[in-house]
């Protein structure tokens, strides 16, 4: 056959290098079907840079355009460089077997089950029919099964599984969705669960408690109807009142039993298939988010998962019930016992969740990295990770301009790790608190395996400036220059990185607690970013924090602490009488040497307190979260602050929920408002002094939906522009891409340790 020409005789031949998440989306197959459409000869191969291919014949350009304008569903092309070649003569098209070298590719996320795989495993006739693990080129799971690149089956966690001659013909089939699909399998050669569906169904409907091992770890599954099976599993699990997830069949069951507006249902339904926080509309068991207005809601994602509904909805036929609304609801929680990582291990599984679960389900093929659920909102009328992993890691967040390659660890909560190579920047998963043995080796592993499948050597690494903090133990550890990022510093320079700002920025970083440069416990502070400095410009008034850490953890204390700095120490004790500390705290409040607070985090802990809504926390953040919840408007006080030279106090405030007792509604709102108000004061008046019109606002305090919509609003009439966190979680989970970014611009401006 002759090659194909171009009108004026010629045959043209690119060759095109395609970078990007490339490799195991069905790349390769997607351009052997175009290539052949448009009758052009040469190649495509996977290597260590992505792929590289090349075209020959008279609709070269045509091909070019096509495959920018229409990828295959799960490929992200970053870029496509293309450039003339010798022409071969070639007419016929092939698929070239893959080159290893230095990886400058990347794995894809992790993806839902898409509806041709869901056609299938619901179809009598197929042969995929009822089989937990159907999946091809545009679903199921990627990055947890990977071991190294390229992409092939050979580097995956489905290696030890010898396709069948079913299987096979597919894999080789050019018309195939299961062309060169790395991961392909049925029930003839595929792994295997190791209790039935039918056996799953019977337990959830018993009440009963169900481990099973996912696409990055195992869930915990109860009914979430049934309080009693939601109690017991709080019981056996140790987790006293933080909100469970729940799973549904669709986007429809969902819209039973959350307010889904069409950004919300969107979300759910994208092939990540995150966790999505609504506002509650319909009853579940009353212990899946005590004291809480909203919940967290995903969709079946797995083959097995859309199995146990069909189960649970008696086996119906046809194909109407998927998209129909079902009552069944899930309670769907990682394995793990409190403070622990996510359990991946059969065995560890078997031996860790047997008095735990009723029912422990496993499967035949290895998890190579955990990944919780990613969890995200709906922030300031545009979407927002609470939590990034399954399903976005490890997509990379691009930076402005390329730079060295660096390690940042991250801090203490909500920990991830970054490793930036080039132009990107890669997250990790979440990976936890680092308050135990098991959690810090799932820190160090996910640093091996980063730098192993990017094939990164970090020229140097980031940590906090805290110099107790496990991570900046192993920094030290390390052997690489170590660059030190004040905490706030590091979260507006997160926001900063994923907005791609370069210049000199103004920033506010509202949370918890971080440690500062005089090695206070601040959390409210203006800081100016320029290159990879910081200055802090302003911050919330001190207050006092009586017993340190203790204070984070009882409320109660802050609002002693409160009355004590208004000088309404003496009403402690008839405040808080179940407290029999609360004299002595609040003398201790007002001793010389006690610890002080900038932190807006625990300016939420007191008012909650002074409300009567929280006094002791049974987990991070609950405080503030059950206060939001009272929230339904917010409303400012009349001169409930006040402004003085860059700090921001909140007094009037406070004084106002001492002395006239408000309803925990009305105080709610009137804290709210009153924060709102004053913040978006507080920042404007840096901007105009400063001379910004753009103002980062990072921090955990900022997943706080009601004060972020308020924050953003208010600096938006007066003609600022607010940049909040998108691409990363705003709290410590996005800590380490700022302390990336401030690393490497210190690399770049001759730092050197």
């Amino acid at each position: 056959m002759e090659p194909a020409r171009s009108q004026s005789g010629a045959s043209e031949r690119l060759r095109l290098r395609v970078r990007g998440a490339v490799q195991g989306v069905g790349f390769r197959p997607f351009v052997h079907g175009l290539a052949r459409a448009l009758d052009l000869g040469g190649f495509v191969r996977n290597d260590a840079e992505g792929v590289l291919l090349e075209i020959e014949g008279a609709r070269a350009q045509e091909f070019v355009a096509a495959l920018r304008r229409s990828p295959p569903p799960l490929a992200r092309i970053d870029t496509v460089e293309a450039q003339s070649v010798a022409p071969k003569a070639e007419s016929e098209f092939c698929i070239e077997t893959s080159v290893a070298g230095e990886a400058r590719t990347r794995i894809p996320a992790d993806a839902a089950v898409c509806e041709e795989c869901l056609d299938e495993l619901f179809d009598p006739r197929s042969r995929f029919h009822l089989y937990p693990f159907v999946n091809c080129t545009h679903c199921g799971p990627r990055y947890t099964l990977t071991r190294r690149l390229p992409f092939d089956r050979s580097q995956t966690t489905m290696a030890p599984f010898a396709m069948c001659e079913a299987c096979a013909a597919d894999f080789r089939n050019l018309s195939s969705r299961r062309f060169h699909a790395q991961t392909i399998a049925c029930p003839q050669c595929g792994p295997r669960l190791d209790a039935s569906i039918e056996d799953i169904a019977a337990c959830l409907r018993q009440g009963g408690i169900v481990a099973l091992k996912g696409v990055g770890g195992f869930h915990l599954l109860c009914d979430a109807r049934n309080e009693a099976a939601v109690q017991e599993l709080r019981r056996r699990k140790q987790r006293d009142a933080k909100p469970f997830g729940v799973m549904v069949l669709n986007a429809a069951s969902a819209g039973r039993i959350g307010v889904l507006d069409e950004s919300s249902r969107a979300l759910l339904s994208s092939p990540a298939r995150p966790i999505v926080v609504v506002e509650k509309a319909d009853a579940l068991a009353a212990s899946v988010a005590p004291g809480l207005s909203r919940i967290g809601v995903m969709l079946a994602y797995t083959p097995a998962h859309h199995l146990i509904f069909h189960a649970l909805a008696g086996e119906p036929e046809g194909r109407d019930w998927r998209d129909a609304p079902l009552d069944r609801v899930l309670v769907a929680t990682s394995a793990n016992m409190s403070g622990e990582p996510l359990i991946i291990d059969d065995d560890e599984a078997r031996e860790k969740l047997r008095r735990v679960a009723d029912l422990i389900v496993g499967f035949d093929r290895e998890i190579v990295a955990r990944a919780d659920d990613s969890v995200m909102t709906m922030i300031a009328g545009a979407p927002a990770f609470l939590r990034r992993a399954r399903g976005f890691v490890p997509e990379p967040i691009p930076l402005a301009d390329d730079g060295p390659d660096v390690l940042a660890l991250g801090a203490h909560l909500k920990t991830t790790v970054t490793v930036t190579r080039g132009r990107e920047a890669f997250v990790s998963t979440h990976i936890g608190s680092l308050s135990d043995a098991a959690t810090l080796r799932h820190h160090a592993e996910t640093v091996a395996r980063m730098l192993d499948i990017l094939d990164v050597r970090p020229e140097c690494v980031a940590c906090d400036l805290h110099p107790d903090l496990h991570t900046t133990r192993i920094a030290e550890a390390s052997g690489l220059p170590i660059f030190r990022a004040q905490h706030h510093a590091a979260h507006i320079a997160a926001i900063l990185a994923e907005h791609g700002v370069e210049d000199a920025a103004l920033g506010a970083a509202l949370d918890g607690f971080g440690y500062g440069d005089d090695g206070g416990a601040w959390g409210g502070e203006l800081m100016g970013i320029d290159g990879c400095n910081w200055r802090r410009v302003g911050h919330l008034a001190p207050a006092p924090l009586p017993g340190g850490d203790s204070a984070a953890r009882s409320p109660w204390r802050m609002g002693v602490a409160m009355l004590a700095g208004l000088g309404r120490g003496a009403e402690a004790e008839a405040r808080f009488p179940q407290q029999p500390l609360a004299g002595a705290v609040a003398h201790l409040a007002l001793s010389p040497g006690v610890s002080q607070t900038t932190s807006l985090g625990r300016l939420f802990d007191a008012a909650a307190a002074l409300l009567g809504l929280r006094l002791e926390q049974d987990y991070e953040g609950q405080a503030a979260m059950e206060l939001e919840a009272l929230c339904h408007a917010p409303r400012a006080l009349p001169e409930g602050f006040l402004l003085r030279e860059g700090v921001l106090d909140f007094s009037p405030l406070f004084l106002y929920l001492v002395e006239e007792k408000p309803s925990q509604v009305e105080g709610a709102e009137l804290f709210h408002g009153t924060l709102i108000e004053g913040l978006a004061a507080w920042i404007s008046e840096a901007a105009r002094r400063f001379e910004r019109r753009r103002v980062a606002l990072g921090g955990g305090c900022l997943m706080n939906a009601v004060l972020t919509q308020g924050v953003t609003l208010q600096l938006q009439k007066a003609g600022i522009e607010p940049l909040v966190a998108r691409r990363v979680p705003s709290n410590d989970g996005g800590l380490s891409l700022g302390q990336a970014l401030l690393a490497r611009r210190a690399r770049l401006a001759g730092w050197e340790n």
